[in-house]
C-alpha cells in the first residue's frame, strides 16, 4: 500500500447538508440533489429504526471475539497501514459482519479521546440500526464502499468526523465477514480516503487468502469444483475449517445444519467414499454423498453434496420463512406477476444474456438479480456497483471498468438512470470493451427505474437486449404474508414471533408505496418491542392503521399518528379520543374517514 496522505483534496459535506438533515428530522421536505441519494436513504431507515439523533447509546459487549481469522489476517495490514500514516489524525477501525467494533489503531490522542467519547470502539456496535448513518453501519447496510462526511451522519455526535467504510468479503466463499472503516476530523477529510479504505480491504482479502494454508486450499478447490457441478445443498469440513454454500444456509434448519455436520465430522475419520440416508431434526429426510480429501501432511477433509428426498419439503420453519415456492434461494412469493420476473430474469441469465431490470423503489430488484446469481453460479465473483454513488466517488467508473474488464464473472449496475451524460457514455464505452475484450464469459444486468429516456441512457440500454419488470408489491399482495414471514425469520425470529390474523389483516389494506423494502423497515420497527409470540394491531406503527391513498404532507402524518395513537389508548372510543386531541367529535370521524385509519375495536 501506498503511504499517500489521504488529505489531499478538502471535503465538505457544506451548509446546506446541514439545513437539511435539520429539515429531515424535523419532518419537512428535503430539497433534491442537495443531499447524496444514499445518504437521505440511510436517513430513512435511521429515522423508522427509531435511531437518536442527539445522542450516541449503543450496545456493549465486553468480550468480543477478537482471535478470528479476520482479526489475525488484518493485524499486519492495519499496523502497515498505521506506521504509513504515523502523525496523521486517521484510524483505521475493523469490524465483524454486524458491525461490532474488534479493533482500533489511531495515531492521534486527541481524535483517539473523541473516539471513545462517541463510543467508536472495541466492544461497541456501529451497526446502522443502534447509531444510523454512518460509515461502517451504512457500508455493511447497503453492501458496499461508502464515506460519510460530517453533517451526513445521522447523529449529531459524529457531525465532526468523516469516515470511509468498506465491507471485506471472503475470497472464498465471497461472503461478508467484516468491514474496515478509516475515520478522520471532517476538516481534515480528503477524497482520497475511500481509496485508501478500499485498498486496505483488498489487502485483508488477500491476506485472508495466504492465511488459509495449503491444507484449506485444496479442500476449497474440491468445494468449488463440488459447487460447480452440483446444485443444491454443498458443504465441506476439516478439523479447522467448515463451508456451507448459500443455498443449504437458505433452505435448512439451522437445527439440520448441525446434524449434517456432525453426520460428516463422524465420517472424516474413515477416508472412505460412501453415501449414507439421514433423518434430520426437523423430519427431512437426506442422503449425503461424501468424498473425502487427503493430501500428503494436511489434516483430512470432506466435502459433501446432499440429495432432498423430498425437494418440496425443506425444513419445517425455515421454509416456510424462506421460500414459499423453492423459486430461487432467499425469496419467496407465489403471485403470477412476481413469479414470472424471477423466471425470465433466470432464462436470461443462463442464456448469457445481459439485462435490464425496471421497476419503483423497493421492489426487489437486486434480490432477484443476486439470487440468480446464487443459484447458478454460487461460486461465480459477483459484483455490484450502485451509480448513485458515482458523483462522489471519482474513482467510480475506474473501478467498474476493472471489475468489467478483468475482475469479475457477473457484474451488477444498480440506478443507472441516476447517471449523468458523460459518466453514461464513459461507461457504455467500458461495457463495449468488456463485450469484446474478455477471454471468459461476463453477465451484466442494470437496474433503473425507466422515466423519460434521454439519448445516453438510451444508448447504454441498447447493450441489454432485454427488459425485465419487477412488479409492485400491490400487484402480487398475496404474497404479503410469506413475505412477511421471510423477513422476521431475517431479523431473527423465525418461528418465535409471528403476525396474528388481525395484524396481517391491516398489512393488507396498505397500498405500500414503498414496496417490499417498507415491509422490512416496517417489521424492524416491530421487532424492537415485540420480540416472542404474535404481533397483535397494538404493535403496529401509526401508519399501518391509515389506507389512504394520496401521500400526506409531514404535518398531515403528524395528526394522522396522533390521531391513531389516541384512538389506540382510548381503546377506539372516538369520542374520548377527540376529548384528548381536543377536537370535535364530527372532525375526529372526519380525519378518520379522510386518513383511511382502521380504527381498534371499542
Amino acid at each position: 500500500m501506498s503511504a499517500t496522505s489521504p488529505r489531499k483534496v478538502v471535503v465538505t459535506d457544506g451548509d446546506h447538508v446541514a439545513d437539511s438533515r435539520v429539515r429531515f428530522l424535523t419532518a419537512e421536505p428535503v430539497v433534491p440533489g442537495r443531499v447524496r441519494g444514499t445518504i437521505v436513504a440511510s436517513w430513512q431507515r435511521s429515522r423508522d429504526s427509531s435511531v437518536a439523533a442527539d445522542r450516541v447509546k449503543l450496545p456493549y459487549i465486553s468480550d468480543p471475539d477478537i482471535d478470528t481469522p479476520l482479526t489475525r489476517s488484518a493485524e499486519p495490514v492495519l499496523r502497515a497501514l498505521r506506521e504509513q500514516l504515523d502523525g496523521q489524525s486517521v484510524s483505521a477501525i475493523l469490524t465483524d459482519p454486524t458491525g461490532l467494533v474488534l479493533s482500533r489503531l489511531t495515531a492521534a490522542h486527541d481524535l483517539e479521546r473523541h473516539l471513545d467519547s462517541v463510543l467508536l470502539a472495541p466492544g461497541f456496535s456501529y451497526a446502522e440500526e443502534f447509531v444510523g448513518t454512518n460509515g461502517i453501519g451504512t457500508a455493511l447496510e447497503i453492501g458496499g464502499a461508502t464515506h460519510v462526511f460530517g453533517h451526513e451522519h445521522y447523529a449529531e455526535n459524529l457531525e465532526d468526523l468523516a469516515c470511509a467504510g468498506v465491507p471485506i468479503q471472503h475470497p472464498i466463499s465471497g461472503r461478508t465477514v467484516g468491514a474496515i472503516d478509516l475515520t478522520c476530523w471532517r476538516r481534515d477529510a480528503g477524497s482520497l480516503l475511500l481509496t485508501l479504505a478500499k485498498a486496505t480491504a483488498e489487502q485483508i482479502r488477500q491476506a485472508l487468502l495466504s492465511d488459509s494454508g495449503a491444507g484449506q486450499m485444496g479442500l476449497f478447490q474440491e468445494y468449488l469444483r463440488t459447487c460447480r457441478r452440483m446444485t443444491g445443498v454443498v458443504f465441506a469440513l476439516n478439523k479447522d475449517v467448515v463451508m456451507l454454500n448459500e443455498y443449504a444456509r437458505t433452505v435448512l434448519d439451522p437445527a439440520d445444519q448441525a446434524a449434517m455436520l456432525a453426520q460428516a465430522t463422524e465420517r472424516l475419520t474413515t477416508g472412505h467414499r460412501e453415501s449414507v440416508a439421514v433423518d434430520l431434526p426437523t423430519g427431512l429426510a437426506v442422503r449425503m454423498h461424501c468424498r473425502p480429501v487427503r493430501e500428503t501432511g494436511q489434516p483430512p477433509g470432506l466435502v459433501v453434496h446432499v440429495k432432498l428426498a423430498d425437494p418440496e419439503r425443506v425444513g419445517g420453519g425455515r421454509r416456510a420463512a424462506t421460500s414459499a415456492t423453492g423459486l430461487l434461494p432467499g425469496l419467496v412469493g407465489s403471485a403470477p406477476p412476481w413469479l414470472r420476473a424471477c423466471h425470465e430474469v433466470e432464462r436470461l441469465f443462463r442464456a448469457g444474456e445481459w439485462l435490464a431490470v425496471d421497476g419503483e423503489p423497493g421492489v426487489g430488484k437486486l434480490a432477484v438479480l443476486k439470487a440468480v446469481q446464487l443459484r447458478r453460479q454460487p461460486v461465480g465473483r459477483l459484483a455490484v456497483f450502485d451509480a448513485a454513488e458515482a458523483t462522489a466517488d471519482r474513482n467510480w467508473l475506474s473501478t467498474v471498468r476493472h471489475a468489467l474488464l478483468e475482475d469479475a464473472d457477473n457484474v451488477i449496475l444498480r440506478h443507472v438512470d441516476t447517471l449523468d451524460a458523460p459518466r453514461l457514455r464513459g461507461l457504455s464505452s467500458a461495457l463495449q470493451a468488456a463485450r469484446a475484450g474478455r477471454d471468459r464469459a461476463l453477465w451484466v444486468a442494470v437496474t433503473l427505474r425507466q422515466n423519460d429516456q434521454d439519448k445516453n441512457l438510451t444508448a447504454l440500454l441498447q447493450l441489454f437486449p432485454s427488459t425485465v419488470e419487477v412488479p409492485p408489491l400491490r400487484l402480487h399482495l398475496e404474497d404479503l404474508q410469506p413475505l412477511v414471514a421471510h423477513f422476521l425469520a431475517r431479523l431473527g425470529h423465525g418461528g418465535q414471533l409471528t403476525c396474528s390474523p388481525e395484524a396481517m389483516q391491516l398489512l393488507m389494506r396498505l397500498p405500500w408505496p414503498g414496496n417490499t423494502e417498507q415491509v422490512h423497515q416496517l417489521l424492524r420497527h416491530v421487532v424492537k418491542h415485540r420480540r416472542t409470540g404474535y404481533i397483535v394491531p397494538d404493535d403496529l406503527p401509526p401508519e399501518a392503521r391509515a389506507v389512504g391513498r394520496r401521500r400526506l404532507s409531514p404535518l398531515e402524518r403528524i395528526e394522522r399518528d396522533a390521531i391513531v395513537q389516541s384512538l389506540c389508548d382510548a381503546g377506539g372510543n372516538k369520542a374520548k379520543a377527540a376529548r384528548s386531541l381536543e377536537m370535535s367529535r364530527a372532525t375526529i370521524y372526519r380525519k378518520i374517514h379522510e386518513y383511511g385509519i382502521v380504527s381498534p375495536t371499542a
